[in-house]
């Protein structure tokens, strides 16, 4: 494989991102997910475990008994985008705020979803 090989398609991580993530020292399978998103998509790492896997066996980061899958979070069910349009403003508006109020580290931004984002009285 090259490093510009797909490991996982779903979340386009490669080979050379795997790579990285191992030279900065990440060993298991759960570091490089979450450092490279690797089987964070549809699939839920069906696709590129395995990939995953036998790279860092292949570079002795870590013995095959010792590995140690991740935990699948799939969506509780799947939504379409058409869905999420019907969606109220009042709705998202109010799960901002929330968000906002449970991370106080999150900057203050305007709650406007038009804002700048293809108004006419926008500047261009």
């Amino acid at each position: 494989m090259t490093r510009r090989t797909f490991v996982c398609r779903c979340e386009d991580v490669s080979v050379g991102d795997i790579e990285n993530a191992i030279a900065k020292g990440l060993a298991t399978i759960e570091e490089i997910k979450r450092y490279t998103g690797l089987g964070t998509g549809p699939c839920q790492g069906k696709e590129c475990m395995t990939p995953l896997s036998r790279m860092l066996v292949a570079r002795s980061k870590v013995h095959a008994e010792d590995l140690r899958p991740f935990t699948a979070r799939p969506p509780e069910e799947s939504v379409t985008f058409g869905a999420l349009a019907t969606v109220p403003d009042t709705l998202l508006v109010d799960a901002i705020q929330r968000t906002h109020a449970a991370d106080p580290t999150l900057e203050d931004r305007p709650l406007n979803r038009s804002s700048g984002h293809g108004d006419s009285d926008s500047p261009s």
